[in-house]
């Protein structure tokens, strides 16, 4: 249905006209995702909608917990419009607990479990969530017992929701996902949902970009453009209903949410979920599943290309695979086609299927799915374009683009140029292969860090270390890795007749301020001064120079190494 029935304040709607014109193109999908989940479950009640090791759930199965969950949640005395924090593992609970938030019209703010009081504390300032979904076994870390800490902090919070644990383990005034559930019979959870009317057009979710300064900026993702952007990928890349996807990171996240969920409820996939990676699993989950594609945004291709043991794994089944870079080494090593992808929070996604060429697919990030979507290459800082052939900074504006970040105006602004064209901070070169205009990307114009999908804000972490009483100044670049792509490497000026902190000890003083542990520095330089540019501005550029010169040199005595000491892994 479309329409806005459960407006947020806040939240930057699109022009009325704008909105009829990409219903009539079939950019938008007039539907909500809790009917289209519906709609599935009446067409394919016993299909798969989600595998994982530990359960299987049908898309029936998904629909009746997802309906008496949504109902349970409305009982509770949460709203439409009413925005809940999620922190939550790549399960099979974290599929219901997100239709059942979809389904209500509660706005789940889409952070992820690794996020402490910081961030935590920044979204909340932002958004004023009721409601706090958390997965009490995502990892040693007591989530739950966080959760409650920050009620005493969050003047909004009212309804602490936790999957994966025993009413007893959350307190009398907290609930669990299973303990609602079984609660609400189905045929009042109906009733219940009959009285609730949301529009195509409403808030679905915030999802979160990354940025400079650390401060996670909220975009507002709609039912409709959602659903569009997510099935023009899957045509883009050659899915169909009969596919089935493998995914092993964050659900979360924008990525997850259009590859792996969106998709999965809107088209009637089945979806393979992984809680980590595992590659050996992996491998084994794709043949014995006969999964069709997998997508890697971090860690999974560099992994996938160093096991040995591929060959004894049947994969013919996968048709392909998408990467952020290295398709070429990927595709030569399992033998599919594989490619290169762009995806970003604000509304891109850029790739190629395997109809494409394979220097198309291996040497550029391909082209939009979407054939609404406008991109140009401008002269960074400028609204002028780049020369043909020159470096510049990837825009675009479409359906699914970012009209303005929640309750952020200056950032808005410096994000869209004046005609509302996204400015990424990635730079970009033009090529055109086999008439099909692609792009390739170059580098970043913006100071942080790509940590396996993860981003890192290096001026607040770079604040966050200034507070140690050992540091006099600090500097955060980007460092190459094999894993991640890359991970952080902070430069320091130290206090007079102070010794430089370990890796170890300088993580457990920012994880002690709050700050997310995936953040931390993982290797320390210290300098006595930093270098500059002709305008006296630090140089980034040298630093990250420099530091991978002293990597290179101290190869191949790290050409093994794991994470630095005292840094967990994501999801461990």
């Amino acid at each position: 249905m479309r329409g806005i029935f459960h407006p947020i304040e806040g939240v930057i709607y699109g022009p009325r006209e704008l909105a009829q014109s990409y219903f009539a193109s079939g950019a938008w999908i007039d539907t909500t995702l809790g009917d289209a989940l519906r709609a599935t479950a009446a067409r394919v009640p016993e299909r798969p909608a989600y595998i994982s090791d530990e359960a299987t759930i049908t898309f029936a199965e998904l629909d009746e917990r997802s309906e008496r969950l949504a109902a349970a949640l409305l009982e509770t005395g949460l709203r439409p419009g009413d925005r809940a924090i999620f922190q939550m593992g790549t399960t099979v609970d974290t599929a219901v607990a997100l239709m059942g938030a979809y389904k209500a019209g509660i706005v789940p703010v889409c952070a992820v479990p690794q996020y402490r009081e910081v961030e935590i504390g920044q979204l909340a300032a932002q958004s004023e969530p009721r409601g706090y979904f958390v997965q009490a076994d995502f990892s040693a870390f007591d989530l739950v017992g966080f959760a409650r800490q920050m009620f005493g902090r969050i003047a909004s919070l009212e309804h602490l929701i936790v999957a994966r644990a025993r009413e007893t383990e959350v307190g009398a005034r907290h609930r669990t996902i299973d303990a609602l559930i079984d609660a609400m019979p189905l045929s009042r959870a109906r009733a219940v949902l009959g009285d609730i009317r949301i529009g195509s057009e409403d808030v679905l979710s915030f999802q979160l970009s990354g940025g400079t300064t650390g401060v996670p900026k909220i975009i507002p993702r709609f039912h409709a453009e959602y659903i569009g952007h997510a099935l023009a990928w899957m045509r883009h890349i050659g899915m169909s209903e009969a596919s089935r996807m493998i995914w092993s990171l964050p659900l979360l996240h924008n990525a997850g949410q259009l590859y792996a969920f969106v998709s999965t409820v809107a088209a009637g996939t089945t979806t393979v979920l992984m809680p980590r990676v595992d590659i050996a699993r992996m491998l084994e989950l794709i043949e014995t599943h006969r999964v069709t594609h997998g997508l890697s945004i971090g860690p999974v291709a560099p992994q996938m290309i160093a096991y040995r043991e591929t060959a004894r794994h049947d994969l013919s089944s996968l048709q392909l695979f998408g990467t952020l870079s290295r398709a070429d080494s990927l595709e030569a090593h399992l033998g599919v086609p594989c490619f290169n992808l762009y995806g970003t929070t604000e509304g891109l996604l850029m790739g190629a299927g395997p109809a494409h060429a394979a220097q198309l697919r291996h040497f550029t990030q391909g082209l939009s799915g979407c054939p609404a979507d406008e991109i140009r290459v401008l002269v960074p800082g400028t609204d002028e374009p780049a020369t043909e052939g020159e470096a510049g900074e990837l825009c675009f504006r479409g359906p699914s683009s970012l009209r303005g970040y929640f309750r952020a105006p200056e950032a808005t602004a410096q994000t869209l140029t004046p005609d509302g064209f996204v400015r990424t901070g990635d730079m970009v070169t033009q090529r055109l292969i086999d008439g099909v205009r692609c792009f390739a990307f170059e580098g970043r114009l913006r100071d942080n860090i790509n940590r396996g999908g993860e981003k890192i804000g290096c001026e607040e972490v770079e604040a966050y270390v200034s507070h140690h009483p050992a540091v006099a100044d600090a500097k955060l670049v980007a460092m190459p890795d094999a894993l991640y792509g890359e991970k952080a490497c902070v430069y320091l000026i130290l206090r007079a007749g102070h010794i430089a902190p370990t890796v170890r000890q300088l993580a457990d003083f920012l994880v002690a301020q709050g700050l997310a542990k995936f953040k931390c520095p993982e290797r320390i330089e210290i300098v006595d001064e930093f270098p500059v540019t002709r305008v006296g501005k630090v140089d980034k550029t040298a630093l990250r120079r420099d530091v991978a010169a002293r990597m290179a040199q101290e190869q191949p005595a790290h050409a093994s190494d794991a994470a630095a000491p005292g840094i967990a892994k994501e999801g461990a």
